[in-house]
């Protein structure tokens, strides 16, 4: 499974849940697969991704999807303890980990040596799964997103490298993406 898969997969299996995509490749891939409104694509802020799941969750009180990588949630483990302590957030907080900081030059995460479902569950999150095979991660993906009301944690194990080039940068209309997402999270209310 490489990132592409899992993106397109976590998107084939969504509709119109809110979805936070983290800065870098994940937001890209996203916009090059399915471009919706309920996508909110971060070109910055490294490492937020869940913190701003969690407060739309806790804001609108119905399910948000987080798309987060594994040196985004390195820089900012504590995003964990936010969301686990509350223990009715719908959130499902899926971490894509290919073991590098793909999107600026390919660096080393030292994320093979975390045990991120291990932080997850010491945090207070009810379900915790680790998936490193894209047909068991669709099942997982299937079952889990109609039932998620409580805060949910997915560690996706990438094992293969995206052979496509990197999908072109989102630039000069991300004013319009917010006003966009925005707009999708106020018809849901």
């Amino acid at each position: 499974m490489n990132k592409t898969a899992a993106i397109r997969a976590l998107i084939e299996a969504t509709t119109a849940d809110p979805i936070i995509f983290t800065t870098g490749y994940s937001c890209r891939i996203a916009r090059n697969v399915a471009d919706r409104p309920n996508h909110f694509y971060m070109t910055g802020s490294m490492g937020l991704a869940a913190s701003i799941g969690t407060g739309i969750a806790m804001s609108t009180g119905k399910l948000v999807v987080v798309v987060d990588g594994d040196g985004a949630l390195t820089m900012n483990p504590g995003c964990l303890i936010t969301a686990g302590a509350l223990a009715h957030l719908p959130l499902f907080h899926l971490v894509l980990d290919d073991g590098r900081y793909e999107s600026t030059g390919g660096q080393s995460v030292p994320s093979r040596r975390i045990n991120f479902t291990a932080l997850a569950e010491a945090a207070g999150y009810t379900g915790v799964w680790h998936v490193d095979d894209l047909s068991k991660f669709k099942e997982l993906l299937h079952s889990e997103l109609r039932t998620c009301a409580t805060p949910t944690f997915v560690h996706c194990e990438l094992t293969e490298q995206d052979d496509a080039g990197a999908p072109p940068r989102i630039e000069a209309e991300l004013a319009q993406h917010q006003l966009r997402f925005s707009g999708h999270l106020a018809a849901r209310r």
